[in-house]
């Protein structure tokens, strides 16, 4: 057995075939969709990165059943399923957190774009006044009719 001795350990059982074949499989189209989202530019490499690593850790976990029971034993799970289970939670609750982080940097991002734009646009609007042009007369301008409408 991998890692520590538990008590716990020998009362667990392993993966039956069926859930196994289940578990590589879906890591295997995991793998795949993964790459093919890639490769039509729909899911960048960075993001890529992370679910090939936890493709490649299901597999291993459902190959290497010493180690899924070990693992099992030492989060104090009451089987191996319930494992891959959890690990999938822990999976799913830091990429909510990491998607949390990037959308807060893009919310601040976003209003300090739209407060430039807006000092862009009164400091256009002043240079056309200290011209003497008409404001609409060198650019036809084209107000936003609602708040997501990039001009």
């Amino acid at each position: 057995m991998i890692g520590l001795d538990f008590p716990a350990l020998a009362e667990l059982t392993p993966l039956l075939a069926r859930q196994r074949t289940i578990a590589i499989v879906g890591a295997v189209l995991v793998t795949v969709l993964v790459f093919e989202l890639v490769r039509r530019r729909k899911l960048r490499e960075e993001y890529s990165v992370v679910w090939i690593a936890v493709a490649i850790a299901v597999a291993v976990l459902a190959l290497e059943q010493d180690l899924l029971l070990t693992v099992s034993a030492w989060i104090g799970a009451s089987s191996s399923v319930s494992t891959l289970f959890f690990g999938a939670l822990v999976f799913l609750f830091a990429l909510v957190l990491q998607f949390s982080v990037r959308l807060s940097r893009l919310t601040l991002r976003h209003r300090i774009l739209g407060q430039r734009v807006a000092l862009l646009q009164e400091e256009l609007e002043r240079l056309r006044n200290d011209r003497g042009a008409a404001p609409g007369d060198a650019i036809a301008r084209k107000e936003p009719r609602g708040r997501d409408e990039v001009a």
